[in-house]
């Protein structure tokens, strides 16, 4: 089967799902072409069998890259690194030091442990779970503060997490961020996440006006309004 451009997301990059937009980030500010495969995670459409071929952990998004002979992968932050392994040989959104290297893949790991599975129960418990259970969404609005925290110790002294400059690093945590300021902490008693966390709230801005993530979030919105 032929293929117009070099990859193939699979993902509702377009919706509220933040790992797809994540991915689709970064192919953008690396310059490469993708299609997409809009895969409908409320209509089930990850849990058919033939997406489970591509991705038995029935999960958005998947890439396959059918430059490399189709080679596929699934977990976002699984398929940043391996982006910037291979198509990042003058380290734009990536570092060459090794000792860098690592920090930037210690960012990541938090990120996919640490943001993204508590930021999601947040959503979860506000907005989708059948009862409204205020413990839990207390739990989990207080873990978001709590990584804001985190980044905000490391960015009060310094520009970017890792290299001095903008990398996956940054960039992987735009898409959970976003929602959780705008949406889940909106209206929170005591919270101000601007005045509390300046430096991380600088630092998420600067990400956010970057073109390729300010097209997609602006779809992400749009998106958002026409299924209100």
């Amino acid at each position: 089967m032929s293929h117009t451009k070099p990859f193939t997301l699979y993902g509702q990059v377009e919706s509220l799902g933040p790992n797809p937009i994540k991915v689709a980030i970064v192919l953008d500010e690396l310059g490469l072409e993708y299609s997409v495969v809009p895969t409908n995670t409320r209509k089930g459409e990850h849990k058919e069998p033939e997406y489970l071929k591509l991705n038995p952990n029935g999960r958005v998004p998947t890439l396959v890259d059918h430059s490399n002979g189709d080679f596929t992968i699934w977990e976002s932050d699984a398929i940043i690194l391996y982006l910037i392994e291979k198509y990042d040989p003058e380290h734009k959104l990536s570092v060459s030091d090794a000792n860098e290297k690592f920090t930037l893949i210690q960012w990541l790991f938090f990120q996919a442990s640490g943001q993204g599975p508590y930021f999601g129960q947040a959503f979860w418990f506000k907005y989708i779970h059948s009862e409204q259970i205020p413990s839990a969404i207390e739990r989990y609005q207080k873990e978001i503060l709590r990584v804001f925290g985190v980044l905000e110790s490391v960015l009060s002294s310094q520009a970017w997490l890792v290299g001095g400059k903008p990398t996956v690093a940054d960039l992987s945590f735009i898409t959970w961020n976003e929602p959780a300021i705008n949406v889940v902490l909106q209206g929170v008693e005591g919270v101000d996440v601007e005045k509390q966390f300046p430096a991380f709230y600088k630092w998420h801005r600067k990400l956010c006006a970057r073109p390729a993530v300010s097209r997609l979030l602006k779809l992400q919105a749009e998106h958002a309004k026409k299924t209100a």
